[in-house]
């Protein structure tokens, strides 16, 4: 599609055609000149993001994502601020911690560093689990799996909406925009490698900041009982974009093994 849509302009250019009026027509298909140089440029512009762009996008996202979800400001952000407590920063990046306060059972972290947790995750979890799955998503922030998350979420709006981009830059999004980007961001899936790594950031963040080696294993394991029972609905989304959870599980409870063993 992308060639075609390159194809498309220089054809339109090379006929003399103004590209702002330009209508070319493919079989029985009348394709707009115009929009398909649109799409095609703002593909160029999400595959060239630079840092700061993707930095800021994602600092825009989630500011969006704030401000469309309930931020819990009783219990529950009382304990994530009890359990990160001195937990400030990754790899030199400011991290900042926040609970919405939602049926779903979720959580991610974003490339500028915010962390943020689904209340009814903490009504499952507890507190040695909650601490393994929040470590598991900084481990994407680390492994920048996040940034490439972010790219193709960009990527997948540009190709629906053509989000502006303009002297290689790309402009602050609009609301509308923000939120395609948004939820294509939350619906992200990562590769099993990608999910292994995080895992065994997951593992090493807990051993790091006091809390059980086995904390990870149990999350895994409690996300594959309940994705098989009454909170399966709650639980789908989270589940869907955490493949293989069960092997997972076993594979960390081998690593717990074997530093419990060394740790003696």
């Amino acid at each position: 599609m992308f060639k075609r849509q390159i194809l498309l302009l220089a054809a339109a250019l090379l006929c003399g055609i103004p590209a702002t009026h330009a209508q070319l027509k493919i079989g029985k298909r009348t394709i707009n000149v115009t929009k398909a140089v649109q799409a095609a440029s703002d593909v160029v512009t999400a595959v060239t993001l630079s840092d700061d762009d993707i930095a800021r996008m994602s600092h825009e996202s989630v500011e969006w994502m704030d401000a469309h979800n309930p931020i819990d400001e009783g219990e529950y952000d009382a304990r994530l601020k009890r359990l990160t407590a001195g937990i400030t920063e990754v790899d030199g990046l400011a991290l900042n911690f926040k609970v919405y306060y939602v049926i779903d059972i979720n959580a991610f972290a974003c490339g500028d560093g915010s962390i943020r947790v689904f209340s009814s995750l903490m009504d499952i979890m507890d507190d040695d689990e909650l601490m393994a799955i929040i470590g598991h998503e900084i481990g994407h922030v680390v492994h920048h799996d996040t940034k490439d998350a972010m790219k193709n979420a960009y990527l997948a709006s540009a190709a629906r909406n053509a989000a502006g981009a303009a002297g290689g830059t790309v402009g602050r999004l609009s609301e509308s925009q923000l939120g395609e980007v948004a939820t294509a961001f939350m619906d992200a899936r990562f590769s099993q490698k990608q999910e292994y790594e995080a895992d065994d950031y997951g593992f090493s963040f807990s051993v790091k900041h006091g809390f059980s080696p086995y904390g990870m294993a149990s999350s895994l394991n409690k996300l594959v009982e309940l994705s098989n029972g009454e909170k399966a609905s709650a639980i789908e989304k989270m589940f869907s974009s955490h493949p293989d959870s069960a092997k997972r599980a076993a594979r960390m409870k081998e690593k717990a093994d074997r530093y419990t063993a060394e740790n003696k």
